[in-house]
């Protein structure tokens, strides 16, 4: 009593210093993580102009609230991202040239939107009433607002709209460009050559340094930039049943095989109680003792497991088969009874009319015009039935027009009574005509498939709790011995595999075959992580993932090991070409062949566009030094993409100009109408910026 008397007189004092010791621990964390001042205000800046983060949090919210199907919170975050970049770059470009939208713009883009466009309460006649629509959020104050709201966002896209009319206006194809593709394709050439090929060398005799890739890089800096990303190996311990564990689900589903022995305590006495294939109460049976309930449904040949489908399907009444696999399950099915047309096919041609609720009517029709056609086109296919397929196509008012009709397989009771009763009621072949909710239906009946129908007891063969021990355990040990020891070392002494090495980005959400682990790529950017750095990950449904940070790739030029793949064939074929050209010498062709060991070839009839030489391939370089050269003149050596050349041109025979080029313009006309989506991406490789998302772990 007197200790709690004491208590009770300092309750305040304790109070204060566990609420201290608490605050102490949260401040210890937010500097440990880069807390307070260390966090920025904005999530990321464009040539200057920032992006401030309560504004992005709150747009990333929108966009995950928007519900779009299959979008992770890391897509939101990237979409919301790419828009805000774009917004701030394309609004510099505004700004810079001057654009400017009114009232009538921003109309025009609302407008442009189906719900107010299109909207009856804006309409008068059929077409958009200005005054209507003023009128309406006049006195609709809070409709109004959102109005406003979006006001700032139809301004931006009627900007882009002038300006992405300017852009394709300023992109155009001028006579000179249509009168060079006509030359290219029209000028040939025909000459004599020497190649020596690359493959003539092997590759072990040229090496080709680091340093030469990097300064290969750098002369083509844009082509090979870079992010930053991080580099990391891994090990998985998957969430795997032991033997024992697949022993003990066999054992305990043979055992309802045979009849058992258990003790009533009602009675006192020992029951025994039937096996599987004698159960009174087969869905009782399968309910108590399988993972998956009992399902009376008939089932098609097609959709029983492939393997054994053939012995299911064929399964007689009361008989077991089994045990056998179906995923991760040992099963045992019982067959209980056959059911012959259970599953049917057809197609048909659905002609509708005025009234009927499908959208896409291929004509305006009253009910008896829809019925006169349908009997007319009825007579039609029963006349000549394999003209069915191309009848739906042309005048079915459907979907399944695209398949000739093609309906698939289907059970009774998913179609509309009508068509159901049809289908299931008339054999194969049968065409006939019946009318429903969606109009007049042509329907041909295709097929039709017995079916069975089976009780299975299935258990799932999953880790029991003493496995999910041993492998909690095994992952725990193994990231406690890989933060002091070499990684690969201890994963070969845990008889584990190394997966290669994943290079992420800060905002990827994929971590190699592992899939969607976005806490692990988190984790490698976090400031604390450090490289050789291990961690270990628990994932729902699959195991552990023991992560290493292995590598951290500065924002730059790429690696040398990332680059050297693109790289290393070009400059070691240059050096190639270099020795190779070095013998390439003589007074005349035969000359220069017989020091290479090879003989002199002939091309003919060239151009510019069809640049494939003989037993060399397409090598435009070639070609255009021929046309270069002038006739009887032998070349000086050409590195070209498979070897080195030296060419004699013998005849070079030049187009006749035409009076107009119109022709040769249009064809390049498709292939600058696509440039002006280029534009923001190009304004991107130009922009600098600066991306923080990562610190707002997102």
């Amino acid at each position: 009593m007197a200790v709690l008397q004491k208590i009770r007189q300092r309750s305040l004092l304790l109070i204060l210093v566990i609420g201290f010791s608490l605050l102490a621990f949260i401040v210890q964390d937010l500097y440990n993580k880069g807390g307070f001042n260390d966090l920025p205000k904005n999530v990321g800046t464009v040539n200057g102009k920032d992006i401030a983060f309560e504004d992005f949090r709150v747009k990333v919210s929108n966009v995950e609230k928007s519900g779009q199907q299959g979008m992770t919170p890391t897509q939101a975050v990237n979409r919301v991202w790419d828009q805000e970049v774009s917004i701030a770059l394309l609004t510099a470009e505004f700004e810079k040239l001057g654009i400017r939208t009114s009232e009538k713009h921003i109309l025009e883009v609302f407008k442009a939107d189906p719900s107010i466009g299109q909207s009856p309460m804006f309409q008068t006649n059929g077409v958009f009433d200005l005054a209507k629509f003023k009128e309406f959020f006049k006195a609709n104050p809070e409709q109004a607002q959102v109005l406003k709201d979006r006001e700032k966002d139809a301004e931006l896209n009627s900007k882009y709209q002038i300006y992405n009319t300017l852009v394709k206006a300023g992109l155009y194809t001028t006579e000179a460009e249509g009168k060079l593709k006509y030359q290219m394709e029209a000028d040939k050439v025909n000459f004599d050559y020497v190649s020596v090929q690359y493959a003539t060398i092997n590759d072990k005799d040229v090496k080709v340094s680091d340093e030469e890739i990097v300064d290969y890089m750098k002369k083509n800096e844009k082509r090979y930039k870079a992010e930053e990303t991080r580099e990391l190996d891994y090990v998985m311990i998957e969430d795997k049943p032991s033997n024992e564990d697949i022993d003990e689900v066999k054992t305990t589903v043979n055992a309802l095989l045979d009849s058992r022995v258990v003790y009533n305590e009602a009675t006192g006495k020992n029951d025994t109680l039937p096996g599987f294939k004698y159960a009174t109460n087969v869905a009782e049976f399968v309910n108590e003792n399988s993972d998956i309930p009992y399902d009376s449904a008939y089932v098609a040949k097609k959709d029983l497991p492939a393997e054994v489908s053939e012995q299911l399907f064929s399964l007689p009444a009361g008989e077991i088969f089994g045990p056998y696999m179906r995923d991760k399950y040992y099963c045992i099915s019982k067959g209980m009874g056959r059911k012959a047309g259970a599953n049917a096919k057809a197609s048909h041609i659905l002609i509708s009319y005025e009234g009927t609720q499908v959208p896409n009517k291929k004509e305006k029709r009253t009910k008896e015009q829809a019925k006169a056609k349908a009997e007319q086109l009825l007579a039609q296919v029963k006349a000549n039935p394999g003209n069915f397929f191309m009848m739906a196509m042309t005048n079915s008012d459907d979907s399944s027009a695209q398949q000739g009709g093609d309906l698939g397989y289907f059970s009774p009771g998913q179609m509309v009574k009508p068509f159901n009763d049809y289908v299931f009621n008339s054999p194969v072949g049968s065409i006939g005509l019946v009318e429903t909710d969606f109009g007049f239906h042509i329907i041909n009946v295709t097929d039709k498939q017995d079916a069975v129908r089976l009780a299975t007891i299935a258990r799932k063969i999953e880790p029991s709790e003493a496995t999910a021990d041993k492998l909690y355990t095994k992952a725990v040990k193994f990231e406690m011995d890989a933060n002091k020891q070499d990684f690969e070392k201890v994963a070969k002494a845990a008889g584990l595999t190394v997966n290669p090495a994943v290079k992420v980005q800060a905002m990827d959400e994929y971590f190699g075959a592992a899939g969607q682990q976005r806490q692990i790529i988190r984790w490698a950017y976090e400031k604390e992580t450090n490289v050789g750095d291990v961690k270990r990950f628990e994932i729902v449904n699959v195991g552990n993932i023991i992560a290493k940070l292995k590598k951290v790739n500065e924002k730059g030029l790429m690696p040398v090991e990332t680059a050297r793949p693109m790289i290393e064939p070009i400059l070691r074929n240059k050096k190639k070409a270099e020795k190779i050209a070095a013998k390439m010498k003589g007074a005349s062709l035969e000359a220069i062949a017989a020091a290479n060991g090879t003989t002199v070839q002939q091309a003919v009839d060239l151009t510019l566009e069809n640049a494939n030489i003989p037993n060399a391939g397409f090598e435009r370089k070639v070609v255009g030094t021929a046309f270069a050269t002038g006739v009887n003149k032998i070349s000086k050596p050409i590195e070209g993409g498979v070897g080195v050349y030296v060419v004699k041109p013998t005849v070079i025979t030049k187009a006749p100009a035409l009076p107009s080029y119109k022709e040769y313009v249009d064809k390049l006309k498709p292939q600058v109408s696509g440039y002006s989506g280029r534009v923001i991406g190009a304004l991107k490789d130009d922009a600098d910026i600066e991306d923080n998302r990562a610190r707002f772990n997102y």
